[in-house]
């Protein structure tokens, strides 16, 4: 594994492994249990925005998820909610101003606390109580903890017929070819996303002194949404998936 790009927000490493079995641990991802809200209960709304609209609005807002949390369908409370599986936040605010996520009290943290919910006017007030529980991301895309994709290296191969006119480099959008001693060279093949503006800027007579072909190795990028690690869910969709395999057994 040869590493590009770390921080704890995001990682981008390249690897060579066949597409299906990257994949599978791309999917995997969906399967990490994360906190999120699942349920509103309004007891006072003066905004302009609809309940259904702020209830959208808290789902989406990335929480730190507790390692000692339980799924509810694993919990001893049988599904029913309790403080194993589920935490509660409370939301009492009053205008005039803009309503953030760090104004929500409860035992679940929001990860970016100037997330902003609502803006309110001069007495306009908002109260609701809201529940988080853990969940997964094939189950709704607030429970993901991040993008994860990928895409094959590009293989890029400069023919000896290449007249050194440099409009290859001048056509490619990524700045990764170069004139250097009467010779073109690829200064980062990585970056390369298989456009192939290059390649038609040198095509003459239906031929071109470039060529782009997929690679065997592939680039991997996770962004985490905050709630756990980049690098984090890369371990842990490899984990969820070695136990998917071991129930085929």
């Amino acid at each position: 594994m040869k590493i590009i790009q770390k921080t704890p927000e995001k990682i981008i490493f390249v690897e060579e492994a066949k597409e299906s079995l990257a994949n599978a641990i791309r999917r995997s991802a969906l399967e990490i249990p994360i906190l999120a809200v699942d349920e509103v209960e309004f007891s006072k709304n003066d905004s302009v925005l609809y309940d259904e609209v702020i209830a959208l609005r808290m789902g989406l807002l990335p929480l730190k998820t507790p390692k000692d949390m339980n799924l509810r369908e694993e919990c001893t409370c049988k599904n029913e909610g309790c403080s194993k599986c589920s935490v509660q936040l409370k939301l009492v605010a009053k205008g005039p101003g803009i309503i953030y996520a760090k104004d929500l009290n409860g035992k679940a943290e929001a990860v970016y606390e100037d997330m902003p919910i609502v803006s309110l006017i001069e007495e306009q007030e908002i109260e609701l109580v809201a529940t988080a529980r853990l969940g997964k991301g094939i189950e709704h895309t607030k429970f993901s903890p991040g993008i994860f994709f990928y895409r094959n290296v590009a293989e890029i191969e400069i023919g000896k017929g290449c007249e050194k006119c440099a409009d290859c480099a001048k056509a490619c959008p990524q700045g990764i070819l170069k004139l250097e001693k009467n010779k073109i060279e690829v200064t980062d093949k990585y970056k390369c996303d298989l456009c192939e503006a290059c390649v038609e800027v040198c095509r003459k007579d239906g031929e071109s002194e470039i060529k782009i072909s997929p690679g065997k190795e592939l680039i991997f990028t996770i962004e985490s949404f905050g709630q756990i690690k980049a690098d984090e869910i890369l371990a842990r969709a490899v984990d969820v998936l070695i136990d998917n395999l071991k129930e085929l057994k």
